[in-house]
């Protein structure tokens, strides 16, 4: 199982939360699924603390909570930082030369796709068409989409966020 490089900050409060949910569906049939869904509105995504406490709970092994995790592309295993950022790895952008700013924002933050800062501030993620394939190559930070984008203008973006 791999771990979030982010430190886990559950509160009582959300945990308190979880448990309200695991006994509202516990004992029903096909209850992970909506378990999980409340698991990852409430902490926003479903790391190993989470999932061993729905397993403890349900007495559902935690293997088949993290292949339910991991299957499903809703569920998130790590957090999601206070800037996201999506790289388009559509045709488009593809073709212009995204494959290499994406390496580019790897290699600035230290991060993968999927991936989360240590510090909570930037996480990475692959997308398929932003629908902007007039910018092509596009990468998109906390909303603010930029266009025609080349490797070296990546740190300099990232900077802003700082």
């Amino acid at each position: 199982m791999k771990v979030s490089n982010v430190p886990f900050k559950g509160t009582k409060e959300q945990e308190n939360q979880l448990l309200e949910v695991i006994a509202k569906y516990k004992d029903q049939k096909g209850a992970l699924m909506p378990i999980m869904q409340g698991a990852q509105e409430i902490y926003g995504y479903l790391p190993y603390q989470v999932q061993k406490i729905i397993s403890d709970q349900t007495g559902i092994p935690i293997e088949k909570i993290y292949g339910v995790a991991t299957f499903y592309a809703q569920f998130s295993m790590s957090p999601k930082g206070k800037y996201v950022i999506s790289v388009c790895l559509g045709t488009a952008c593809y073709v212009k030369g995204s494959g290499n700013v994406l390496e580019e924002v790897e290699k600035v933050l230290g991060i993968s796709d999927g991936e989360c800062t240590a510090d909570g501030k930037f996480s990475l993620e692959t997308c398929r068409c932003v629908g902007a394939c007039g910018l092509a190559p596009v990468m998109i930070v906390g909303g603010d989409v930029y266009g025609k984008m080349k490797p070296d203008m990546v740190a300099d973006i990232l900077a802003k966020y700082e």
